[in-house]
């Protein structure tokens, strides 16, 4: 039997372990059939040894979202590796410390700036530069945390997310026409590196279990992985401009 994405070609980025959201959607897509290829940033030979933990050791393309040249230089990248993309995942966000736990006024611009430019901004110019390598019925699927409300100490980075949605249904609209879907996938919180960065994320990750409906495991990312996959599968062929919850339900409930 054929997997999901038996022969799809994909492109993930935001790989730094192995308990990394990005981690879990690359091993699941690759045991349904996917060649994939990784970007990292920063300390790229932690990512080239992560990348070795997948069934199928991946390639490791060094890209930083902020850095025009390597944007500009990313799909022919991509091409030492295949010969096109079905589906791109955007499993980046960075935050300076001002932006988050700190009171929401004192934020300095500057920082405010990059993080807007990594986690909203990147999510456009990401899916700009790998457009030419992008096949017909292709997905783009972005990483999200609920942003329709204000929560503890997620100040700017929250800001920064309910960016992410309104720049979601833009790519959906311009890409549409293109026949390439573009969604995000709000996940509710998995005990990764970038969670523990997140003053106050404990807090959150204790309360959320007992009120969603179908309950929550923080150190669980594979319900969040198999979602992902879903949307990179042929399977949602006339779904864009959407945020799927993956939460267990805790959006849908009352406090």
């Amino acid at each position: 039997m054929s997997g999901l994405l038996e022969g799809k070609r994909l492109l993930i980025t935001g790989v730094i372990t192995d308990s990394s959201i990005a981690f879990s959607v690359a091993r699941i897509a690759q045991e349904q059939g996917a060649k994939v290829v990784l970007t990292g940033y920063g300390r790229l030979s932690l990512v080239e040894r992560i990348a070795q933990r997948l069934p199928e050791p991946a390639p490791v393309i060094e890209l930083d979202v902020s850095n025009s040249d390597h944007l500009a230089g990313l799909a022919d990248k991509v091409r030492e590796h295949v010969d096109g993309l079905d589906g791109v995942v955007h499993s980046i966000g960075f935050a300076p410390a001002s932006c988050l736990g700190n009171p929401f006024l004192e934020a300095p611009w500057e920082d405010v700036a990059t993080t807007l430019h990594v986690s909203t901004y990147s999510f456009m110019s990401l899916t700009k530069s790998v457009l030419p390598l992008l096949s017909e019925g292709a997905s783009v699927v972005g990483m999200d945390f609920d942003a329709r409300q204000a929560w503890p100490a997620y100040n700017w980075m929250g800001v920064a997310k309910a960016g992410l949605e309104s720049t979601t249904r833009y790519l959906a609209k311009e890409l549409g026409p293109k026949h390439v879907r573009v969604n995000l996938v709000a996940a509710g919180p998995v005990r990764t590196m970038a969670a523990k960065s997140i003053p106050g994320f404990k807090d959150i990750e204790e309360q959320w279990g007992p009120r969603a409906p179908l309950g929550w495991k923080v150190d669980d990312p594979e319900p969040v992985g198999k979602s992902v996959c879903a949307l990179l599968s042929d399977w949602l062929p006339a779904t864009t401009g959407s945020m799927v919850w993956v939460d267990g339900g805790f959006h849908a409930v009352g406090m």
